[in-house]
């Protein structure tokens, strides 16, 4: 879990559209505290501050500690909008954090040992299935990633999550053992594939073809010799 940061907040009186305008005029931006069987807390936070969170990577899955008329309230940022044309954010959504609660998380996947790959040495294509795995971790133990080793993947082969190391008290949302990525063969490979399954039925295939031609003469010698008996 990556370390949490703190940010200083101020209650907001109004809400609306109109308040929270009047308030981002004022480079601050809107947000919410909810959650933790406690009524919702309508703030406003530095719109700099907040900005270089968002943009800094990592927003959903860092601890923010909010520090709101002399109190601190553990979150975890659940949602941002951002203005379309400037990128600037418009508003924030925060759950408080309970002590010994599970929260849902997306989780970002860090592929590493490409170069002990070897299909992906033959040329092989990682084929990622899922970018992000949705995750129950304990709020106090979110991990900033999950960490998938390609060493020893053929071309063909799948990684499952069963494969993907977890940290202790968490668990995917999803009960099957589902594909968070393959090595896919290039085309120059899948004409490999064909030629070497080709060439290895290839002595099977003829030597089945001659044993039915075989039989198939046999069959007419013994017609023919049934006909002759009966002239």
């Amino acid at each position: 879990m990556g370390a949490s940061y703190e940010l200083t907040a101020t209650v907001r009186e109004k809400v609306g559209k109109g308040a929270a305008r009047a308030v981002r005029r004022e480079g601050q931006i809107p947000a919410v505290i909810y959650g933790g069987k406690e009524p919702p807390v309508a703030i406003h936070l530095s719109d700099r501050d907040v900005f270089f969170k968002i943009h800094g990577g990592g927003f959903l899955t860092t601890v923010a500690e909010i520090k709101v008329n002399g109190e601190t309230i553990r979150t975890l940022p659940r949602d941002f909008q951002l203005d379309p044309v400037s990128d600037r954010p418009l508003h924030v959504d925060f759950l408080r954090i309970v002590a010994g609660s599970t929260i849902k998380v997306e989780i970002p996947v860090q592929f590493i040992n490409e170069a002990d790959s070897p299909g992906i040495k033959r040329g092989g294509v990682l084929n990622v299935v899922r970018h992000r795995v949705e995750l129950l971790c304990p709020a106090d133990g979110i991990p900033d990633k999950i960490v998938a080793d390609l060493a020893g993947l053929e071309i063909n082969d799948s990684l499952h999550i069963s494969s993907v190391g977890l940290p202790e008290g968490v668990r995917p949302t999803i009960a099957r053992d589902f594909t968070i990525a393959t090595i896919a063969a290039p085309a120059g490979v899948k004409e490999e594939l064909r030629a070497a399954a080709a060439a290895a039925s290839g002595p099977a295939a003829v030597a089945e073809g001659a044993d039915a031609k075989a039989e198939g003469g046999d069959a007419k010698k013994a017609d023919g010799a049934k006909t002759d008996g009966k002239k």
